[in-house]
């Protein structure tokens, strides 16, 4: 399935971090923290700055999550990510 979002938006794909504390301790999903770093997999006509590929750092709590084919991603907008990872 492809997915090309409007405006400013970014399609990220991202991991989720592990499941248990090194204390050893369960974290259940309603408790985990967005991730903040992830994968361009996609761009709106408006976005300038990032490209299809880049990795970028991004606002704890920016974005929509969405699954798609099993996949977890995020769709957040440009105005949301701090930078580029190079």
């Amino acid at each position: 399935m492809k997915f090309r979002p409007l405006k400013d938006r970014v399609f990220v794909s991202y991991s989720e971090e592990g499941e248990k504390t090194a204390g050893g301790i369960y974290i259940p999903d309603s408790a985990k923290e967005k991730p903040q770093k992830g994968t361009v997999e996609a761009i709106g006509s408006e976005v300038k700055d990032v490209k299809v590929g880049n990795t970028i750092l991004f606002d704890k709590y920016s974005g929509s999550k969405v699954n798609m084919d099993g996949t977890d991603y995020l769709i957040v907008k440009e105005e949301d990510i701090l930078g580029i990872v190079e």
